[in-house]
């Protein structure tokens, strides 16, 4: 028995063999090559702002010419003329852009946070509703209500003021940052408040003394997606700001753009890597935070 039961299990261990084999080379050689195709990847995505940042380095005439990424000449007049070609320099436009910036990440952390804190904390009549009416204005374009709200702030006379910008923000219009926070608050344990109303505490003491720094998280992702929508908008800034000295950066890149005459690509490239400098470092310095804030919301 012992002899027959070797022989017929001697093809099953051949034929286990290659199978077992081509499982090690998967497990040995998959994530190189998942590796490699990342790479890949990645290169290609990145290949228009590596272009778009070694053309800024090229004159005018050999940017078309030559598609690839070495640099041959390295010229910093793009950046000198870029700097100065527009009717002020464009560090103006850069504080400009900054200033909106810092009012809208400041309305945001102030009053999505107390919003959230409302929703997540407190119970009022209608409280489902008024967060599932919240939930819809997401999904809202923008373009829908830019019209009606141009036309009351012109009434007012907000129009070429930074106040249409940083306005709605103090009043909580940014439904996805309500709702991220919502989700974060949920999270934290009720115990914390009830321990910290049996000693006497209040709302806002709650709120500012228990709540908040446990929320480091959620106003990390909400100040670095503000910053970076903000800074990258153009469309509301080109509808309220029309005058040259209110333009923010995104607006100055743009009038490099001439339809009447020849556009010089050189200063609009380098301007677009001075543009674009803000938002790499507070992403490249904040990063940690935002994924922290993204997967602690996502995993409560």
């Amino acid at each position: 028995m012992t002899e027959t039961s070797l022989i017929l299990n001697a093809p099953t261990r051949a034929t286990r063999t290659p199978a077992g084999s081509a499982r090690k080379m998967r497990r040995k050689f998959g994530p190189v090559v998942k590796h490699i195709v990342l790479i890949i990847v990645g290169l290609i995505m990145l290949y228009p702002v590596l272009w778009m940042v070694v053309s800024s380095l090229r004159p005018n005439d050999a940017i078309f010419g030559d598609p690839s990424l070495i640099l041959k000449t390295f010229d910093i007049d793009n950046y000198v003329n870029g700097w100065n070609a527009l009717t002020y320099p464009f560090g103006k436009y850069l504080i400009n852009s900054m200033i909106i910036v810092l009012g809208c990440i400041v309305g945001n952390l102030v009053s999505c946070s107390l919003a959230a804190y409302a929703f997540a904390r407190l119970n009022f009549k209608s409280k489902r509703w008024w967060f599932g009416a919240m939930l819809v204005t997401i999904m809202l374009p923008v373009h829908v209500i830019i019209v009606p709200q141009y036309i009351m702030f012109s009434q007012i006379g907000w129009v070429n003021t930074y106040l249409p910008l940083i306005v709605p923000k103090l009043l909580a219009t940014d439904a996805f940052f309500v709702f991220l926070m919502v989700q974060f608050i949920r999270g934290i344990p009720r115990e914390l408040d009830e321990a910290a109303r049996i000693d006497g505490a209040g709302h806002a003491r709650i709120f500012f003394q228990i709540i908040m720094p446990l929320m480091v998280p959620a106003l990390g992702t909400t100040t670095i997606f503000t910053f970076i929508w903000t800074w990258n908008d153009f469309f509301s800034q080109l509808i309220y700001l029309t005058k040259p000295e209110m333009a923010t950066a995104s607006l100055a890149v743009r009038q490099f753009v001439d339809a009447q005459s020849a556009t010089d690509w050189g200063a609009v490239f380098g301007m677009s890597v001075v543009s674009l400098l803000p938002v790499f470092l507070v992403f490249l310095f904040g990063q940690r935070f935002l994924l922290q804030g993204i997967a602690t919301t996502g995993g409560k």
